[in-house]
């Protein structure tokens, strides 16, 4: 059970892990039920990192936090997005030119351009945060890599990995019902702080709510993209679904927290 885990942290993120869970026949079948429990870890270490920096400096600790995410994550996602955001403009409607477009290791202006707006819009968002609601921010950097990873399962449960070869080809293979139960427990780290207070107090309900709804809508709208442009999807439309929720959920709550 751990091995999956480990193998998800490792390919996931820059934490270092024994070398030898990747030589798993069927590592990565085993290691998707954790992407989410990947994700809490790595918010957990982004909001500790918040929380050592100074308050009345929010700007600089968004910039900071936001440059270790990159740095944790490898920019394994951030590559991801750039391809697509490539492949999607030149591959001008046409699945195989996207496809061969997303092959391709140069970045082009569409994925320079998606990679500063993304990161921008991070930053700001996490920056608004620290100034309006330091608490709000640690509960934002807690929620977002984890429904972004949380995501992932959701989409690979319901479209086919259309990359022969790919990096994710294994992720297909993974436990269904281990991946409903890692949705599951998802969704109950959303809703725990606001149902832990009984009656229910909506202040402490809403966030987690609001965060799910930004996750829901986004992901449903990029995998009705690649549905009808791939017929399915790839590490790269991964990555940018992965970068893409991270963003919308801080926004979403730097929002509802002004």
């Amino acid at each position: 059970m751990m091995r999956g885990f480990l193998f998800a942290l490792g390919f996931l993120t820059r934490m270092p892990v024994p070398t030898a869970v990747f030589a798993l026949a069927d590592g990565q079948a085993r290691s998707l039920p954790w992407y989410p429990a990947v994700g809490a870890l790595l918010g957990a270490v982004l909001a500790g990192l918040a929380w050592l920096l100074p308050s009345e400096a929010p700007l600089l600790t968004a910039a900071v936090v936001v440059a270790a995410w990159a740095w944790l994550t490898g920019g394994l996602h951030l590559d991801g997005l750039a391809d697509s955001a490539d492949a999607w403009v030149g591959g001008l409607g046409d699945r195989a030119r996207t496809l061969a477009i997303m092959k391709d290791p140069r970045s082009g202006p569409a994925g320079v351009v998606a990679l500063v707006l993304v990161l921008l819009l991070k930053f700001a968002s996490l920056a608004s945060l620290l100034a309006l609601r330091p608490d709000l921010a640690v509960l934002a950097l807690l929620l977002a890599p984890m429904l972004a990873r949380a995501s992932l399962v959701e989409a690979l449960l319901h479209l086919p990995y259309v990359r022969a070869n790919g990096i994710g080809q294994g992720l297909p293979d993974a436990s269904r019902a281990a991946c409903h139960a890692s949705l599951v427990a998802t969704l109950a780290a959303c809703i725990v702080p606001g149902v832990l207070h009984w009656p229910p107090r909506l202040p402490l309900l809403l966030p987690g709510v609001v965060a799910l709804l930004a996750t829901v809508v986004v992901a449903m709208a990029w995998r009705r993209a690649c549905r009808r442009r791939l017929g399915g999807i790839t590490g790269d439309t991964c990555g940018a679904q992965t970068e893409a929720v991270e963003a919308a959920v801080l926004l979403a709550l730097a929002c509802l927290a002004g």
